[in-house]
């Protein structure tokens, strides 16, 4: 058997590691073998977003990189299905994996469908219903075009069960499997926080502290909302020390604002797997519009507040179990 992984950005890194080592694992224990081909759309094309997750996790170094970067939405999933199309008819994959709601996902799904290969969805079923949203598109088209969709939670599957997908079973295969991201957490929370020198690095000494992140288009693209959310984080810092890993498409707007910021704002580069899940797990508490974040901070048990008008992970909000 061959599978073919299509991923991009610098979460769809950490949801590939649980399928990179449950094939290794599976090769080892049967005569049977899996091949897997891995390729990188080069959605996220700082070496800080992407490289050093294939490091820091040992994944299977992806095969192909497209080397498509940030343009405007259709361009950049055009290009991708142009560059997955002829990946795809050489590698003749028995099934292609997609990973959550990006453009590399849209792209993988519908050059895979255009293409009668057969096509899973992993991270399936999850809606903000707020179609304004391009992650939503993503995930709405995804879902529609799978043959087996792979729900992270309860939640995912009864929005799949309520649109009707369990009712097409001779269309659709839906499976509630738990998130590849908790298995992921599992795995390297206790070598993260054991390794990782982060906060040696930003402080010299224990301090407490905030973290926050902001990346999404809706915070990013709109200054008035960037000002308001850098103004709230400058605030907070008079009484706090705030960890603030700046993402490259913040950076970008963040330079037009010419914020004044405390000293207190410890503005800083991307970092790692481990470097995060350290930041995480000794903030007080967490500021993001990440869905990733959100649900590591869940993972963690700490207090988060969403930069959202809403979330498609409605259990960090609610604290029912994500299974």
């Amino acid at each position: 058997m061959k599978i073919l992984s299509i991923i991009g950005t610098r979460p769809q890194f950490i949801k590939l590691y649980p399928i990179c080592k449950a094939i290794r694992d599976y090769n080892k224990n049967t005569s049977k073998k899996i091949a897997h081909v891995i390729v990188n759309t080069g959605q996220h094309f700082d070496k800080l977003m992407s490289d050093v997750f294939i490091e820091e996790l040992d994944i299977d170094f992806p095969e192909y990189n497209l080397g498509i970067q940030e343009e405007s939405q259709c361009l950049q999933v055009g290009k991708m299905i142009v560059g997955l199309e002829e990946i795809l008819l050489y590698e003749k994959p028995d099934i292609v994996l997609v990973y959550g709601d990006t453009n590399s996902t849209l792209a993988g799904a519908i050059a895979t469908k255009k293409l009668n290969f057969k096509l899973a969805h992993i991270e399936a079923g999850l809606r903000s219903f707020n179609r304004s949203m391009q992650e939503e598109i993503n995930r709405i088209v995804t879902d529609k075009i799978s043959d087996i969709l792979f729900c992270p939670t309860r939640n995912a599957y009864e929005n799949l069960e309520d649109e009707g997908f369990l009712l097409e079973k001779n269309k659709y295969e839906v499976c509630l499997v738990g998130d590849v991201m908790y298995d992921c957490f599992l795995y390297f929370k206790d070598v993260a926080l054991s390794k990782s020198k982060i906060l040696e690095e930003i402080f010299g000494k224990d301090r407490r502290y905030i973290l926050a992140t902001i990346h999404r288009a809706e915070n990013t693209d709109n200054p008035f909302r960037l000002n308001k959310i850098l103004e709230l984080l400058d605030k907070l810092s008079d009484k706090y020390f705030i960890v603030f890993p700046v993402h490259p498409r913040t950076k970008k707007y963040i330079k037009n604002i010419g914020l004044k910021r405390s000293s207190k704002l410890k503005m800083i580069e991307p970092v790692s797997y481990f470097d995060m899940l350290k930041l995480e797990g000794n903030a007080d508490f967490i500021i993001t519009d990440s869905g990733g974040v959100q649900k590591e901070a869940y993972f963690f048990n700490k207090v988060c507040i969403t930069l959202r008008n809403e979330t498609e992970w409605i259990e960090t909000l609610e604290g029912i179990a994500i299974i």
